[in-house]
């Protein structure tokens, strides 16, 4: 009984994180240590349940309490303060704005197959995001967050000294492509997006700015940029199953003989049984796309054999996300 009612309940434990989040908690606090009524002063909270809310977060092992006094945890302070280079907290800003919402009509998605997004009316959400300086920013950000731990993993795993030029496909601010180029000085990189994305791409790729470029472009209409190695990361999960096959051909066909393509997401475990995120970003896409969903590693491998790549490689990057990597 308690297990069912910890699950069903979740969405308790969850908003209180993604208000945190919000409200920057942990960014107010930074390395310092205050009290609650320094804390709440700061955030500007009302007196009556900021106590409950700081000690909630101290019980879920957010925050940690001396004494009378709250401070980051060695985790928070790394994550989810904004001021710091791994800050992954973008991507739950928009969980909380966006995505927590939406989740609400799960059962509705579920009945019909449609998104519960704003493209429930119809609309393309792509379309209404890339239209919105502000809402394009903070998706980017977002990406960012969600990319950066396998980022670090694949600069570091893949066996990249075996070439010389990559391409980021659907780039966002650049994450990965700045943090592989950073580990890997001898590579130049294109990031690869619509041109919207190319001030925010400029602003984040500045520290490895004499070793990337970026190439405006449509993946889903054009031809795909030339380079030794592509990486499609939290890419394929948004599209049907034609337009996945679709897009590994332009690969194929945009790749040297010899050249790679490296593709990471949260690939569900082939048994389906143990990776619940992946299986949770599946619904998510659901909730977000026409005709979008996840996958496992074993499904991308078969794929990828049939637009005639050879040698499938998996390996497993950080927390739920995994790579495939295969050769023409």
């Amino acid at each position: 009984m308690e297990r069912i009612l910890r699950i069903g309940m979740g969405f308790w434990e969850s908003r209180t994180l993604l208000s945190a989040v919000e409200l920057g908690v942990f960014t107010v606090l930074g390395h310092r240590q205050l009290t609650a009524e320094q804390l709440q002063r700061e955030l500007g909270l009302h007196p009556r349940a900021a106590r409950d809310f700081f000690d909630a977060l101290v019980a879920m092992d957010m925050l940690r309490r001396t004494d009378d006094r709250y401070a980051n945890t060695a985790d928070t302070a790394t994550y989810l303060d904004s001021t710091g280079s791994e800050y992954i907290g973008g991507f739950l800003e928009m969980a909380a704005t966006r995505l927590y919402p939406f989740w609400g009509g799960l059962t509705e998605g579920l009945r019909t197959g449609l998104p519960q997004n704003e493209a429930k009316g119809g609309g393309d959400f792509f379309a209404a995001l890339y239209r919105d300086p502000q809402r394009l920013y903070d998706f980017q950000r977002a990406m960012t967050g969600l990319s950066l731990p396998s980022a670090h993993v694949i600069a570091e795993v893949f066996p990249w000294h075996r070439w010389k030029t990559v391409a980021d496909i659907g780039t966002a601010q650049g994450a990965l492509l700045r943090t592989v180029l950073e580990t890997n000085p001898h590579l130049h990189g294109i990031g690869y997006d619509l041109p919207q994305v190319a001030p925010i791409f400029t602003e984040y790729s500045e520290p490895v700015a004499d070793r990337v470029v970026f190439e405006p472009g449509d993946f889903r209409t054009e031809d795909l940029p030339e380079a030794d190695v592509l990486v499609m990361g939290h890419i394929l999960h948004d599209w049907d199953l034609p337009t996945k096959k679709m897009l590994l051909a332009k690969a194929y066909a945009a790749l040297p003989e010899g050249g790679a393509l490296l593709v990471y997401e949260a690939l569900i475990d082939d048994d389906r049984r143990t990776n619940l995120q992946g299986l949770l970003m599946s619904l998510n896409m659901l909730i977000e796309t026409p005709g979008g969903f996840d996958y496992t590693a074993a499904d991308l491998r078969t794929w990828l054999t049939e637009a005639g790549f050879r040698d499938p490689q998996t390996e497993h990057l950080a927390g739920p996300e995994s790579m495939v990597w295969a050769l023409k």
